[in-house]
């Protein structure tokens, strides 16, 4: 354990892959490269300063068409919390941040798995995933 936290477990809780036909998929696979990235963070307390953090990751088209498909997966990461962290500001930090930077070899593999074993075999992630920069731009 660092000072700060401990991961004590993850897993995904939540996967999703959605190409409702043959014409969608054929379409998808040509327009895949213009889906965007969203992520969502949430955390809840459980016990014991031990907190469930939900990462989610979702792959779509923000365009208006009618042949679309959809992906998404919850990455949950449970962790302990160290007992001298009483700050919310530190906490913020640990979630959004700290732990998101030890999970992303995992996160990004396993959703670069469901899309590969969804039938898009060349998506690779373009930029790697700096949860560092993002909480800097949160903050800021």
């Amino acid at each position: 354990m660092t000072d700060k936290f401990k991961i004590v477990g993850k897993y995904i809780k939540d996967l999703s892959s959605e190409t409702k036909d043959t014409e969608t998929y054929i379409f998808v696979k040509e327009q895949i490269l213009k889906y965007q990235l969203a992520i969502n963070i949430n955390s809840k307390a459980i016990k014991d300063k031990v907190i469930e953090v939900n990462t989610i990751l979702k792959l779509e088209d923000k365009e208006e068409s009618k042949r679309k498909s959809f992906f998404e997966m919850t990455y949950t990461t449970i962790v302990k919390i160290g007992d001298d962290i009483n700050d919310k500001k530190e906490l913020e930090k640990i979630i959004l941040c700290d732990v998101q930077t030890k999970i992303t070899p995992n996160l990004e593999k396993s959703f670069l798995d469901m899309l590969h074993n969804s039938g898009y075999p060349n998506m690779k992630f373009e930029k790697k995933l700096d949860f560092e920069k993002l909480y800097k731009q949160k903050i800021n």
